[in-house]
């Protein structure tokens, strides 16, 4: 059993190509930099940021989004080299089976689907939510969960999905022009939520710009599960704000710039990929960046952070609502409706296009990876993701699992900046379009801030990663590592050096021995 076994560049791309299996390539550079604004600019924009002042950074806040900024370019940088030199489907996945070998591999890809997964199914449900708080505004009560034999069904969820889920089904080019209208109007709204916000701020709000640090209220196992790991493993008491409260700040606004690795799972349906990918990539990041700190300064400048910090679960709106414009609470309950609509495509995109990854080589179930011959997508996947995500956004309590969104993100981030460093050694003839800057320095400063990123996480986030990690490779042991291609492929080898008859040679053929690096470039 070899589980370092690693897959080729050349077969990925040949794999990428098999008839039944392909994708279209139809998105252009502003298609995939509105993808990557449309997934990170969601209802997050409304929410993480007071969340991340109130509870952790105070005005302070802005410097927690450019630090998760600078570590999400970072990484960036990296996917964007490995996407130019292996631009197809599966992202981190694919990169990480090109470098490091297939257990690992597996293990990130199991973590992206986490990502998407969760977070699909979080925003979906939150959208079902904010539906409801539309209509309420224009004075009609829906209310966003119906009970059905004692179970809550938000049935918002369900509605969010199927739609999606149809248009990802009839085309990517026609989901792309869709999510385009629904991104710009919500950049227009973010845009008049930072004009008008302005015209409230009051400069004493920003002092002090970094409060000093405090103990949580709170006590007992409860409090140390909600302290960050990095606390944990330290032995400090739970505390927040000070410098300790920016970067675990910034570690739970990362999930605003989630967006980025999800286009980079769209790499085999990009015309040009070598060009387009940086471009797209690299310009979503600078305008989302941009975006998130003119926010984030003028909610400090209009409220105190302590203000919000009194709030159950402050937003956007309870600033506006603490200067006594209530009017705007509209513009944001439409604003952050519209945000997490084409989030949600992009996340039900970005799902099946792991999935889709893993199972061409066999890690997951062959049957998952056919592709419609009218329209070139995988339609039957896409419905089952859909259903999947449906299901659980709408009868369960996912909102729980926030968190495992960052770590599942952090986690591939981290094992893609250091995989670059094994490319380059293992592969000095390939020539990327792109190739991230001063050597080796970026792709080390990226996986240690990611890492770090990852510990000021909390405690019970691990604990839940834990089991997550743990449940996916009982599956891979149990299913993916003997139904791989590339294990297959292996066993031919050997079988054929060994003179025993296989399915695609005879004894005395002509295949060396299963040497692993020349193995995996045939």
């Amino acid at each position: 059993m070899n589980l370092l076994r690693t897959k080729s560049i050349e077969q990925s791309i040949a794999d990428a190509d098999e008839p039944g299996r392909k994708l279209k390539r139809s998105l252009s550079t502003w298609d995939l930099m509105i993808m990557g604004v449309a997934v990170a600019v969601g209802a997050g924009i409304f929410s993480v940021g007071a969340k991340a002042a109130a509870n952790f950074a105070g005005p302070a806040v802005t410097l927690s989004f450019a630090i998760a900024a600078v570590t999400c370019a970072l990484a960036i940088m990296c996917y964007a080299e490995f996407a130019t030199a292996i631009p197809v489907a599966g992202s981190a996945y694919v990169f990480t089976y090109a470098t490091m070998g297939e257990l690992l591999a597996w293990i990130i890809g199991w973590n992206l689907i986490l990502e998407l997964f969760t977070a699909a199914a979080v925003i979906a449900k939150y959208w079902g939510i904010y539906l409801s708080k539309v209509f309420a505004l224009t004075g009609l009560d829906v209310p966003p969960a119906i009970s059905l034999g004692g179970v809550d069904l938000y049935w918002g969820a369900f509605l969010i999905v199927a739609i999606f889920t149809v248009l990802l089904v009839l085309g990517t080019k026609l989901s792309a022009r869709v999510g385009n209208i629904f991104t710009l109007i919500k950049i227009a709204v973010v845009l008049f939520v930072i004009v008008v916000g302005f015209t409230y701020v009051k400069f004493e709000n920003y002092t002090p710009f970094v409060p000093a640090a405090e103990p949580t209220a709170g006590n007992g196992a409860a409090d140390v599960l909600k302290q960050s790991f990095f606390g944990f493993l330290t032995g400090a008491a739970p505390a927040q704000y000070g410098t300790m409260g920016i970067f675990a700040g910034a570690a739970l606004v990362f999930f605003a710039f989630i967006g980025f690795d999800v286009v980079a799972t769209s790499a085999e349906e990009v015309k040009n990929p070598q060009k387009t990918l940086p471009r797209g990539i690299f310009g979503g990041l600078a305008l989302v960046t941009l975006l998130y700190i003119l926010v984030s300064l003028a909610l400090t400048g209009m409220v105190s952070y302590t203000q919000l910090a009194e709030a159950k679960s402050p937003t956007l709106t309870t600033a506006f609502e603490a200067v006594g414009d209530t009017s705007a609470a509209k513009v944001i309950a439409f604003g952050s409706l519209v945000g997490l609509t084409t989030v949600i495509m992009v996340l039900l995109m970005g799902l099946s296009r792991v999935v889709l990854a893993m199972s061409r080589d066999g890690l997951l179930p062959r049957a998952l990876s056919k592709t419609s011959d009218k329209r070139s997508t995988p339609a039957r996947l896409q419905i089952i993701c859909g259903a999947a995500v449906a299901l659980v956004a709408g009868l369960t309590n996912v909102d729980l699992l926030e968190e495992m969104i960052n770590i599942g993100t952090l986690s591939a981030f981290v094992v893609v900046s250091l995989g670059i460093l094994v490319l380059r050694k293992k592969r000095p003839d390939l020539k990327p379009a792109f190739r991230v800057p001063f050597g080796k320095v970026v792709p080390i400063v990226s996986a240690v801030l990611c890492l770090y990123l990852m510990t000021n996480l909390a405690v019970e986030t691990w604990i839940f990663f834990g089991f997550w990690l743990v449940l996916g490779l009982a599956i891979y042991f149990a299913y993916g590592q003997r139904h791989s291609r590339l294990n297959e492929r292996f066993a031919e080898a050997n079988a054929s050096v060994n003179g025993t008859p296989t399915a695609t040679g005879t004894p005395g053929s002509s295949v060396q021995p299963a040497d692993e690096d020349e193995l995996s470039r045939t």
